[in-house]
């Protein structure tokens, strides 16, 4: 497992990964957060609150993209029913997961199994990692990034 610091170049396949233009995010700061399952009420809360708060995040220069290992017909049907602006990638392989090494051991309840670690990344034009959120509060995770950016 990769792990990531701040001042890290971000992997490279990205975009490919995500089916983005270089020119999508040409001259942005990326917003790249991780989450765990699609429609769970985390999971939601935190994509609503990004969603609720998008404006003003583009108008600091930021795209936003999220990552979650559900599948893309998944991703398409938890996008329509909370009207996502922004582009969720699917990696059920967990290519990109494991490149940003947020795939790894939880514990719930005792037992250990193998899923995300809630982690955003904040990239910069350059591709540089500036910011890593790994204590993410969902129902606020917009004013938490601009406040960690201090914006």
């Amino acid at each position: 497992m990769t792990h990531l610091k701040e001042g890290d170049k971000a992997p490279d396949f990205l975009l490919e990964q995500a089916n983005l233009k270089k020119a999508d995010i040409k001259g942005k700061k990326v917003i790249l957060y991780f989450y765990p399952k699609d429609n769970t009420p985390g999971c939601t809360a935190e994509s609503c609150d990004l969603r609720d708060n998008y404006e003003t995040l583009k108008s600091k220069g930021f795209e936003v993209i999220g990552v979650s290992p559900d599948s893309e017909k998944s991703h398409e049907n938890f996008k329509n029913k909370h009207n996502l602006p922004f582009t969720l990638i699917p990696d059920t392989e967990k290519t990109v997961l494991n490149a940003f090494g947020v795939w790894g051991e939880k514990s719930m309840y005792g037992k250990k199994y193998m899923g995300v670690n809630r982690t955003t990344f904040v990239i910069s034009k350059d591709g540089i990692i500036e910011k890593i959120i790994d204590k993410v509060k969902t129902k606020e995770h917009a004013n938490q990034i601009l406040k960690e950016m201090g914006l």
